[in-house]
């Protein structure tokens, strides 16, 4: 088939394209201009790549035209810095969307998949782990915009036949991710722990998240485009909880040193804890994780050397 990769230069989309390309998938990458590809150059020989902005709807029309599957990656926003300007948020991110999404009921698309926000879309969670069934109150634009998309897909799927399948993802880690990009904490803490800097903890440490490795997240990914049941959202994560303070004592065991730490005041958009029940996913995409955390953070490490090199 014939797949775009909304995003697909990034940290999750080089390795979906990666894998797509594996399974015999035409591959087309639609990326904001200038954006270095996270891609091996074996893949990048592989792939229709095409550069434009999301907020343009003529760029994105063009980039839908002539794929039967979109893979929906693009997000214009982080959760720490979406609640700065809201109104940004939602035009780039949910109007564009929405934008796309017209486009591909013109070209007879036939499926979209879409990577929503686990850690964003429940809010504070009123039990954990947390179900699809868990309320969904964000405390983050981030979120809402995740949460409105999804809403949106069903309705096109309700008014125009559209399949789609959401997952939304813990917090992915592993090789290729931008430490630079001001979020995902495993790659930026073992960044500057390889680097003997200080890392900054907001809060006391024990904030918790459900952190997956990212060929478990490509997994899943490859399975919800066969999905054909009748629910459509999917909670994609590890199913346990790793703290601030335990990944840094990991990371310590790993590196066989001390990690130097400054703790600050707790920010009002982080919540407390997140950690997702995996049981949907395992029942209906008939997936399961297979990386555990030291694993994960032992082939980061070991890809975060070979880039020094």
């Amino acid at each position: 088939m014939k797949i775009l990769v909304l995003g697909g230069g990034g940290f999750i989309g080089s390795h979906l394209c990666d894998a797509l390309l594996l399974a015999g998938h035409q591959v087309r990458v639609f990326e904001y201009p200038g954006i270095k590809p996270l891609c091996p150059e074996e893949s990048l020989r592989h792939i229709e790549w095409m550069e434009g902005d999301f907020t343009n709807p003529v760029q994105v029309d063009h980039a839908v035209q002539g794929c039967e599957i979109i893979y929906h990656l693009i997000s214009t926003t982080l959760p720490k810095t979406s609640n700065d300007n809201p109104v940004y948020d939602v035009e780039s991110n949910v109007i564009s969307t929405l934008q796309m999404l017209q486009s591909a009921c013109r070209h007879q698309v036939r499926k979209i998949i879409f990577a929503s926000s686990g850690g964003t879309v429940y809010g504070i969670p009123q039990h954990i782990p947390i179900t699809e069934a868990h309320p969904t109150n964000p405390i983050s634009s981030y979120g809402i915009s995740k949460l409105a998309i999804e809403k949106y897909l069903h309705l096109f799927h309700a008014l125009h036949g559209v399949d789609y399948c959401v997952l939304r993802l813990a917090n992915p880690y592993g090789e290729r991710q931008r430490v630079s990009a001001s979020q995902g904490a495993v790659a930026v803490f073992l960044h500057k722990a390889l680097h003997d800097e200080p890392i900054q903890i907001w809060g006391d440490g024990s904030v918790t998240r459900d952190y997956i490795y990212i060929a478990d997240v490509i997994s899943a990914m490859l399975k919800a485009m066969q999905y054909q049941g009748e629910q459509p959202i999917f909670n994609v994560g590890a199913g346990v909880g790793t703290s601030l303070n335990q990944m840094l004592a990991d990371m310590e065991r790993i590196l066989g040193k001390t990690i130097q730490r400054v703790y600050l005041p707790s920010r009002d958009f982080d919540v407390p804890t997140n950690i997702l029940d995996i049981q949907r996913s395992q029942q209906s995409l008939d997936w399961s994780p297979q990386t555990d955390f030291i694993t994960g953070l032992e082939r980061t490490l070991s890809g975060s050397l070979q880039n020094q090199k």
